[in-house]
């Protein structure tokens, strides 16, 4: 009994494994790079993200503001 159920989940497995997987034609693409698909962003790692970011940069504001890396605004 046990083995039948087994069974009929690995075909259900099986089969639900097989539907996810398809051929993105090339036209098709950029509506798979819209906005709307993208994942909502985490605040917390968007924020941690733009420390490491201007940190490394060795300067504030890097999105839009003004000064540079070498300090001297």
């Amino acid at each position: 009994m046990a083995m039948k159920i087994f069974k009929v989940l690995m075909v259900m497995g099986v089969m639900v494994g097989g539907v996810a997987c398809t051929e993105v034609l090339p036209r098709q693409r950029g509506n798979l790079a819209l906005p709307q698909m993208a994942l909502p962003p985490d605040a917390l790692e968007f924020g941690l993200r733009q420390h490491v970011g201007f940190s490394k940069e060795a300067g504030t504001g890097g999105s839009g503001g003004g000064g540079g890396g070498c300090g001297c605004n």
